[in-house]
C-alpha cells in the first residue's frame, strides 16, 4: 500500500461516501472505488461494510484508519520540517576547530546567529591534525585549519590571514620600544604553549637561524593561559595575533615589533569537495564572505584553486624540511 491509497481511504471515511470523496479528490467515483478495492486486496480483508452507503468501517477498516492517520500526519510533519529547513527555520551547523581557530569563528558565528537565530550550532573541539579526517568522515560539515590538507577530496577557502606577534606586559622594559631585533630577545624568559605545533617549530627554527637562544622557561596547556600569565608580568611570548587582539586593544598586553619576525598563517575553511552542503553550512559561508567584504584584511574569502593548494602544500613541506636541517 502507498500513501495515496491511504489518502483516498481516509477521504471516503471523512466524506462518508465514495461519491463525495471523489468530488473532494477531483477524481471519478469508479477511480475511487478501484483504489479501495486494490487496498482491500493488499490487506486481504474488506475495509467497508458493503451494505452501508455511508462508508461504515469493518473492524479491519477501523484498525487501518488509525495507522493511516498517523502515517499521513507524519508526511505532513516531514513536509513542514523540510520547508522550515529550506527557510532556515530549523537545522544545525556542525563544525570542527581547535582552541586557536575557534577565535576566528566567534565574529562569524555572531553574524550567523543574527542572520539565522533558529539554527543550532555545534563546534567540535579537535586537534588540528585530525580535523580533515573528521570532515571526510562526515562527523562535521566544515572544519577550520591552518594548513592545506593533502587529501584531494577536500576543498579549502582562505578566510583569515594571521601573523605571529611578540607580546609583553605593559610594565616590561621592552614595552617602551616600538621595534626590537631578534637577538635582543636571547635573554628573555618565554612562556609557551606546551603543544608541539608547526608554529612552535617555525619559531624555534627562526631563533636557531639567527643564533639566538630561545629560553622557554614555562609551558602552559592553552593560549589563554599563556597570554594571561604574560599579562600578570611573567615573561614574554610569541603568539598568533588573533589570540591577543582584544587584550592589545584593552591595553592589557603590548605588542612589540620584531624586525626578523615575519611568520604568517592562513586560516582555511574546509569541506568535502563533492558534498552538497546544508543550508546552514551555506549560510555560515555567506556570513564569512560578508564579514570579509565589510571588514577587509585580515578577514578574507577566497577559494583556493587546485594549483594554489598544491603550491601552499609545497611551501609547508619546504618549511618542514628546512626546520629538520
Amino acid at each position: 500500500m502507498d500513501l495515496s491509497q491511504l489518502e483516498t481511504f481516509l477521504a471516503v471515511i471523512e466524506e462518508r461516501g465514495f461519491s463525495r470523496a471523489a468530488l473532494r479528490l477531483h477524481r471519478t467515483q469508479p477511480a475511487v472505488s478501484h483504489t479501495i478495492r486494490r487496498l482491500e486486496d493488499e490487506v486481504g480483508e474488506p475495509l467497508f461494510e458493503r451494505a452501508s452507503r455511508e462508508g461504515t468501517l469493518t473492524a479491519t477498516g477501523q484498525l487501518l484508519r488509525e495507522y493511516a492517520e498517523r502515517l499521513l500526519k507524519l508526511r505532513r510533519e516531514a513536509a513542514s520540517a523540510l520547508e522550515e529547513l529550506r527557510s532556515l527555520e530549523r537545522g544545525r551547523l556542525n563544525l570542527a576547530a581547535n582552541e586557536y581557530t575557534c577565535l576566528y569563528l566567534l565574529p562569524v558565528l555572531d553574524r550567523f546567529r543574527q542572520e539565522c537565530p533558529n539554527l543550532g550550532v555545534h563546534v567540535q573541539r579537535s586537534f588540528a591534525s585530525r580535523i580533515p579526517e573528521t570532515v571526510l568522515g562526515r562527523s562535521v560539515e566544515l572544519g577550520i585549519v591552518t594548513f592545506q590538507p593533502e587529501d584531494p577530496q577536500l576543498k579549502a577557502i582562505g578566510v583569515y590571514t594571521d601573523s605571529v606577534v611578540f607580546i609583553v606586559n605593559p610594565k616590561h622594559p621592552l614595552a617602551r620600544h616600538k621595534r626590537v631585533a631578534l637577538r635582543e630577545l636571547g635573554t628573555e624568559s618565554f612562556i609557551a604553549h606546551n603543544v608541539v605545533s608547526p608554529l612552535r617549530r617555525r619559531v624555534i627554527a627562526l631563533f636557531e637561524e639567527h643564533k639566538t637562544p630561545l629560553n622557554i622557561d614555562v609551558e602552559l596547556p592553552s593560549l589563554e593561559a599563556v597570554k594571561r600569565f604574560v599579562a600578570m608580568g611573567n615573561g614574554v611570548a610569541l603568539v598568533p595575533g588573533l589570540a591577543v587582539r582584544n587584550e592589545l586593544e584593552r591595553g592589557e598586553l603590548v605588542q612589540v615589533q620584531v624586525q626578523e619576525l615575519r611568520i604568517q598563517r592562513q586560516l582555511l575553511v574546509i569541506h568535502r569537495r563533492n558534498a552538497t552542503l546544508s543550508r546552514a553550512a551555506l549560510a555560515f559561508l555567506n556570513c564569512a564572505k560578508l564579514i570579509a567584504t565589510e571588514q577587509g584584511t585580515p578577514f578574507g574569502f577566497r577559494r583556493l584553486v587546485r594549483e594554489e593548494a598544491m603550491a601552499l602544500r609545497r611551501t609547508e613541506k619546504a618549511d618542514a624540511a628546512h626546520r629538520k636541517m
